[in-house]
């Protein structure tokens, strides 16, 4: 079996989450920080060996307090980031095991993953080298035309092929990181960009509306009742992974 290592990136700002005490991957959700929601994943699936908390410099003190004794119990490592989430990444990667075959990458504020959408995203990854989570775009999209202060609706974009792009993204060790050794790879707003740009494929693979990213307070109601709903865990051979549920589809 493939062996894979997930980083958790954790080291933004969250400056849309209006909170003066916690960012967003370390608020509270049904009585457990958001991040370690997301570890849960990661560290109940098959194949997964090792995982890695990015965050950044200056919450290093309180996050050590908060959740040293996590770090330790559970055998995750944590790194600092940098000032963009593709710095960030690249430093989780100095720290993937040489012994890794393949590296998922997934934002630490994104706590409803699902065993089902592992499973399909890595199966995947396997398969093509590169992989990730996505949603097709279902809403109908405005391009905005502004005048002043002013915004109107320049025109309706056409939606059909397109997709939203979640996490996680995974990927096999080498091909990631030649893509984060380009010149151009801190100004990337995900990884899957910069597999792109060296010609590679990706593969997409059907996430869920539901797989949704932490951005506001108001989203960690939203994911409170998501949690309620995801399929309960049930061991299987030492491990805890989520039964498949077409809720989450």
């Amino acid at each position: 079996m493939p062996t894979y290592a997930a980083i958790l990136v954790a080291a933004g700002q969250s400056a849309r989450f209006g909170d003066p005490f916690y960012k967003k991957p370390f608020a509270m959700l049904n009585n457990r920080a958001v991040w370690l929601h997301s570890a849960d994943r990661f560290l109940n699936h098959p194949g997964v060996e090792q995982v890695i908390v990015v965050i950044a410099e200056e919450d290093d003190e309180e996050f050590d307090r908060r959740f040293g004794a996590n770090l330790a119990i559970l055998g995750i490592t944590s790194c600092h980031g940098g000032a963009t989430r593709a710095q960030s990444v690249d430093a989780g990667l100095r720290h993937v095991r040489d012994d890794v075959d393949f590296v998922a990458i997934h934002d630490a504020a994104r706590p409803c993953l699902t065993d089902r959408m592992l499973t399909e995203v890595f199966e995947a990854a396997q398969a093509h080298g590169a992989a990730i989570l996505a949603h097709r775009v279902t809403s109908t999209l405005k391009r905005e035309r502004v005048e002043g202060e002013t915004v109107f609706v320049k025109e309706t974009a056409p939606r059909d092929g397109l997709w939203e792009a979640q996490t996680p993204q995974v990927f096999a060790r080498e091909l990631i990181t030649a893509a984060h050794a380009q010149p151009d790879a801190p100004d990337a707003t995900d990884d899957a960009q910069l597999v792109e740009r060296l010609g590679k494929p990706v593969a997409l693979v059907e996430g869920s509306p539901l797989n949704i990213k932490i951005t506001t307070k108001a989203d960690l109601k939203l994911a409170e009742q998501v949690l309620r709903a995801l399929p309960k865990p049930k061991p299987e051979g030492g491990r805890n992974p989520f039964a498949d549920d077409d809720l989450f589809r």
